[in-house]
């Protein structure tokens, strides 16, 4: 299938949770291109800081808060983009939350609060923005995880929403062909952000894991963000943007049971 590429000057981009973090960086990574950028996030102040940095940048942009356990505040920004810009031209499902813990510590609340923002999020995202992306030959890009592919122990809610997110893209990539419309996921693994402002977990050697793991990454946010932009310019699917992920991905694929043994390995430590 042969991608439109929309004129730099009528371009048109939605993001859910850009008020920080990888969003932030997708919002401004488009504002330097000229596109025109809808900065949504749950905490209004956010999103407004950002849509001035948008426009600060070069783009230019609206600002919406947006809920994405609410399908009425997708329809709304659906809505006003239809009135403002009289399309769209890529979609991004950003926005989510983390945890840790295993299945049998982690509280059904908290499976419940993980499922319905990371997974069900990108859902009602999808389903809200398909049809006018339909109209543009347009892009929907999900944002994933490693955690999707690895499924290391301790992270089980999260593995699981995320691993729901791959899914879901790989299903509509098959459903949308036909229209049109380009599908990207983003699966990276540990980088610095503001995710864990969001953390619920039942053991504090994880929290501490993480934090230790996203310092030490080789990977930035504004990295991710470029692998992004690329791969929908180019029609990619599947954006892995650590080197060392893209090894494992390969591992996992060809000796599975040898990577669950090294996953177990480097997981030990605070699984138990």
């Amino acid at each position: 299938m042969t991608q439109k590429t929309p004129n730099s000057n009528t371009s048109r981009i939605a993001i859910t949770g850009a008020g920080s973090g990888l969003g932030r960086e997708l919002a401004l990574r488009y504002a330097r291109e000229g596109w025109r950028v809808a900065v949504t996030d749950l905490q209004s102040g956010r999103a407004k800081r950002v849509a001035g940095e948008v426009n600060a940048a070069g783009g230019d942009a609206i600002a919406q808060t947006l809920d994405t356990r609410k399908p009425e505040d997708f329809d709304a920004l659906l809505d006003r983009i239809r009135e403002e810009w009289g399309g769209l031209d890529v979609f991004v499902n950003n926005a989510g939350v983390s945890n840790a813990g295993s299945v049998v510590d982690t509280p059904l609340e908290d499976w419940d609060w993980m499922l319905d923002i990371n997974l069900m999020g990108a859902v009602r995202g999808a389903r809200a923005a398909l049809p006018m992306l339909r109209e543009s030959r347009g892009h929907l890009v999900n944002i994933a995880s490693f955690a999707a592919i690895a499924s290391a122990p301790g992270m089980s809610a999260y593995n699981v929403a995320k691993a729901g997110v791959l899914s879901l893209s790989e299903s509509i990539r098959g459903e949308e062909y036909g229209h049109g419309v380009g599908v990207t996921v983003a699966c990276p693994a540990f980088f610095a952000t503001n995710l864990l402002d969001s953390f619920r977990g039942t053991n504090d050697r994880q929290r501490a894991m993480v934090e230790k793991l996203m310092r030490r990454a080789r990977v930035s946010a504004e990295d991710v963000a470029n692998d992004i932009y690329d791969a929908v310019r180019e029609n990619r699917f599947l954006v892995i943007s650590h080197r060392d992920s893209r090894w494992q991905y390969r591992f996992k694929r060809l000796s599975p049971e040898r990577f669950f043994t090294a996953v177990r390995k480097a997981t030990r430590s605070f699984t138990g």
